[in-house]
């Protein structure tokens, strides 16, 4: 069973920056990819980020790449998610997810999600 916490949401104005953390209660966390979706009303989720089990390897959409920047501590059980230059547009509920070995960006391959994490940005 894992088990996945997010932080570190809130209230930022346009052109700031916020870090969010997601700690995961699961043994060999080491062996788990992880994952930043973000969803907002009326929309499916959609992938923001993701990471090898290592960290060696990582992937963002194309509307937050170069803003965004995702990193894991496995000594720690936990994965961040740095955003700079946030927009609006940003502006989302924000999840982690985990699955064995290796990330996918479509949602339906997480089994584990954390309850979400309020971001918004304002302009």
């Amino acid at each position: 069973q894992v088990q996945l916490v997010e932080s570190g949401g809130g209230l930022v104005q346009a052109g700031g920056s916020l870090r969010l953390s997601c700690a995961a209660s699961v043994r060999a966390y080491s062996n788990y990819a992880m994952a930043w979706f973000r969803q907002t009303p009326g929309k499916e989720r959609e992938f923001v980020a993701g990471i090898s089990m290592a960290g060696g390897s990582t992937d963002y959409a194309d509307s937050v790449k170069d803003r965004f920047t995702i990193s894991r501590d496995n000594a720690k059980n936990m994965v961040y998610l740095q955003m700079n230059s946030l927009e609006p547009e940003d502006t989302a509920v924000y999840y982690c997810a985990a699955r064995l070995y290796a990330y996918r960006s479509s949602p339906n391959n997480y089994a584990y999600w954390g309850q979400g994490t309020q971001v918004t940005v304002s302009s």
